[in-house]
């Protein structure tokens, strides 16, 4: 889902060169997700072998890891494992979603209206299970390593990149900053351009990065104000926040109460919003995600008989 941190944090343009030789440790799921909402036929089916099966999510992965293999970068996939409970009501919300966007999709098809076909239809995307094990394989085909989180995939993540076995994280959310992740970047396309989700066009970005240190700097919090920030924005595990909380009302908030959780979350009311879930719930699931140290990164030949 992302944090809607974007007008708050303090980024800098880099170049794909900058980051020759790095270690990258990869949010497998968000890069998926991406490849799978926007690579997609001019009516927004996705793309599929003769036998039907989605290729999309493959298609994009492919293309973009060995441009970026080319060009020096050392990837490492990281892949969830079993998400906190309470964010069975994120996949609730996005469960519904999702059914409201196909029900829109078959209205376009009705009106044979393509934008609005291929703009739904992006929004329907679900990666299963056997698109994941697909993935697996042609990552352990291009011979990089794969580390299976414990929990969260970003908060692993931020973990390798604060053991210094990873130089950054990358992902489009921002979620990685309130697991601690101490480098982050961003639109890691060689292209420098993205595809707007939804349509047939593109829109120019450069790779940017992120540093925690730098954002804790600029908005004068510390890394426990800014995971209630997050809560209050709304995180994966309390979807859209508090209502009429935006992240410069949250800001506010913090600027005047600094560390005094209990009274910021008395004042937005937090109770009448979530009567079944307690803040402290959440930040206590942010702050002690679990993470592992059980991964060795090694990187082998392609193996291309298997790729192919």
């Amino acid at each position: 889902m992302g944090l809607n941190f974007k007008d708050l944090v303090v980024k800098k343009e880099i170049s794909i060169s900058d980051l020759h030789g790095k270690v990258l440790a990869i949010d497998s799921m968000n890069l998926l997700y991406q490849f799978l909402t926007t690579i997609r036929s001019p009516d927004g089916t996705p793309l599929t072998d003769k036998k039907g099966h989605v290729t999309s999510h493959l298609i994009g992965l492919f293309s973009r890891t060995t441009t970026l293999m080319e060009q020096g970068l050392k990837l490492v996939f990281v892949f969830d494992g079993k998400a906190p409970e309470i964010k069975q009501k994120t996949w609730e919300k996005r469960a519904q979603i999702k059914k409201e966007a196909f029900l829109k999709m078959k209205e376009a098809e009705q009106q044979d209206n393509l934008p609005e076909m291929r703009k739904f239809a992006s929004r329907t995307a679900v990666l299963t299970r056997e698109m994941r094990e697909d993935a697996i394989q042609v990552i352990t085909a291009l011979g990089l390593p794969i580390v299976q989180a414990p929990s969260e995939g970003e908060a692993q993540t931020a973990h390798m990149v604060k053991n210094g076995d990873a130089y950054a994280s990358v992902s489009q959310d921002y979620d990685n900053l309130i697991f601690g992740c101490p480098v982050l970047v961003r639109n890691l396309s060689v292209e420098g351009r993205r595809k707007k989700a939804g349509t047939l066009a593109y829109t120019k970005v450069n790779p940017e990065i992120i540093l925690l240190k730098e954002v804790l700097e600029h908005l004068k919090l510390d890394l426990d104000q800014l995971i209630v920030l997050a809560i209050l924005v709304g995180t994966d595990y309390n979807p859209g926040g508090v209502k009429g909380i935006g992240p410069k009302t949250g800001l506010k908030l913090l600027k005047e109460h600094g560390k005094d959780f209990e009274k910021i979350f008395q004042i937005v009311e937090w109770e009448k919003h979530y009567p079944d879930l307690a803040w402290k719930k959440v930040f206590d699931t942010i702050k002690h995600i679990p993470v592992t140290d059980d991964y060795s990164l090694g990187w082998k030949k392609i193996d291309e008989n298997k790729l192919l």
